[in-house]
């Protein structure tokens, strides 16, 4: 076990190297040491599951931290945008999917399924570069992130629609609760959106590291766990529960506690995602993987841009945004595995739907890098006064 983890250390730090000079995120050395070190490539690690696993618990912990950093949104404008723009990307999608559909001959389940990996991005690599370009606190960066969590509000109803087209009974109540949840989710964030800080004495914790880090990782993950329980995503939960830690002024300590941990998990979560990689199948069909890569990137910006356009923003914020937007993220892999598993899709449909979800958040790191120049040089001409 010590080989194994020095090795995977010595050749993410070696990755690191290089990607620092060339001012790429590390996103990509993650993803890359992954299929380096992965069952088709030196074979170091052979079950990707438990890595999978484990990796989800940094996702867990961004959205935690993200919660903490973000302000929640005062003004109505910022709160219907991102549900106007996920409404037309839906639709947009779903419109796409039977394009691609009519083309290659696929059935309906095919086309839903496409249709979802259209719908979800990543959460872990779009936050990454707004913190990176200084974006996440601005209007454009609150409707990017809001467009997230609601994309992470309909991962329970998704999910349910897969297994109940696979033949297991539909449950109103699996809409009905989480809906409801939300809601008083929403009730709550708006009492305390103008409170800038709640205030209490507790020295119970105050100079305790230990006890800090475990009653912080206590919030994060038994939220998410809560969240996950009455049908949301745990990332969701995690994001709440940072957004109410970080109006506690006596949790003030929770960050820096937790940051290892989060840089650690989240590091191993895309090493999970280039563990998947199936490096054979790829150079046996990679035509379809790489058509099917610059596909889901070119029309994921090019739907992206057009609802961020229509809710009048700039054309160079408009491209910025869909570069940002152009992935399929991990809550379309999860939905990937689940139409796999209850035999939705065939085999050969699971490994190119997963080749080219891997591979374009490989790629979209690049792509954003290069959809920054679109954007405005001042992070103050991004809130221009039509997102105001």
């Amino acid at each position: 076990m010590l080989w194994t983890v020095c090795i995977l250390c010595m050749t993410t730090l070696g990755l690191m190297f290089l990607l620092k000079r060339l001012n790429q995120p590390y996103l990509i050395a993650y993803i890359i040491a992954g299929v380096l070190l992965g069952p088709y490539v030196l074979k170091l690690f052979n079950n990707t599951e438990e890595i999978e696993i484990i990796g989800e618990i940094g996702i867990l912990l961004l959205m935690f931290f993200i919660g903490m950093e973000i302000n929640i949104p005062s003004k109505k404008s910022l709160i219907i945008k991102p549900i106007l723009a996920q409404g037309i990307k839906i639709v947009l999608s779903f419109l796409f999917a039977y394009c691609i559909g009519k083309i290659l001959d696929l059935n309906n389940k095919s086309v839903l399924l496409i249709a979802i990996l259209f719908t979800f991005n990543s959460t872990a690599v779009v936050v990454e570069f707004l913190k990176k370009h200084g974006t996440l606190n601005t209007a454009f960066g609150i409707v990017i992130l809001n467009i997230l969590l609601l994309q992470d509000l309909l991962l329970a109803p998704t999910l349910t629609v897969l297994k109940f087209w696979n033949g297991e009974n539909f449950k109103i109540f699996n809409f009905v609760l989480p809906l409801a949840i939300c809601i008083a989710i929403f009730l709550i964030f708006r009492k305390i959106r103008h409170i800038r800080q709640i205030k209490f004495s507790s020295t119970f914790l105050e100079n305790d590291h230990d006890l800090q880090v475990f009653s912080g990782l206590f919030i994060c993950l038994g939220f998410g766990l809560v969240a996950e329980t009455v049908g949301l995503s745990a990332a969701l939960g995690s994001f709440i529960a940072g957004v109410l830690v970080g109006k506690v002024q006596a949790f003030n300590w929770l960050e820096h506690s937790l940051m290892p941990f989060k840089v650690f998990f989240v590091s191993l979560f895309f090493v999970s995602i280039g563990l998947r990689l199936d490096i054979h199948y790829l150079l046996s069909n990679y035509k379809l993987i790489v058509i099917g890569t610059l596909v889901v990137l070119i029309s994921n910006s090019i739907m992206s841009a057009i609802f961020f356009r229509l809710l009048h923003f700039k054309w160079r914020d408009s491209f910025y945004g869909g570069a940002l937007l152009s992935q399929t993220g991990e809550f379309g892999i999860l939905a990937l595995s689940i139409a796999y598993k209850t035999n939705m899709v065939e085999y050969e449909l699971y490994k190119a739907g997963l080749g080219i979800t891997c591979l374009s958040l490989l790629f979209s790191t690049l792509w954003i890098n290069f959809g920054t120049y679109f954007k405005a040089p001042r992070d103050k001409e991004i809130l221009h006064k039509k997102t105001s």
